[in-house]
C-alpha cells in the first residue's frame, strides 16, 4: 500500500510544462530512476519502482527542506514510504543558496 500525499503544485518548476515545450528530451520514468515532487515546501525524491498511466510509484529516497537540510520525515511523509507521484505534480528541484549538510 502507498502513502497518500497531497503534493504541492510544481509551479514554474513543472516537469510536465517543460517537456510540453521540449518533447524531444522526454522519456517516461523507469524503475531505478529518481523523480522529484514538492510536499509542504520540501523537495522529495522518489525512487521509481513502477510507472503506469502517467504516475510514478516508488519509495521516498530523500526529503530536503528549503534550506537544503536532509530530513528523515516531514509532515506525514517518511523516508522509505511508498508513494504515487503523478506526472503533473513532478517538479524540478528548487535550488537553495544555503550549504547542504552533505557538503564538506
Amino acid at each position: 500500500m502507498h502513502q497518500h500525499i497531497e503534493w504541492d503544485a510544481p509551479g514554474a518548476q513543472s516537469v510536465a510544462a517543460y517537456y510540453a515545450q521540449h518533447p524531444e528530451g522526454y522519456s517516461e520514468p523507469r524503475p531505478g530512476v529518481i523523480v522529484s515532487g514538492r510536499y509542504e515546501g520540501a523537495n522529495v525524491r522518489v525512487k521509481v519502482e513502477a510507472y503506469k498511466d502517467g504516475v510514478s510509484i516508488g519509495s521516498v529516497a530523500a526529503i530536503i527542506d528549503a534550506q537544503g537540510k536532509r530530513l528523515s520525515q516531514h509532515g506525514k511523509l517518511r523516508l522509505g514510504d511508498m508513494v504515487r507521484l503523478p506526472d503533473d505534480q513532478r517538479a524540478f528541484e528548487a535550488v537553495s543558496e544555503s550549504p547542504r549538510d552533505d557538503e564538506g
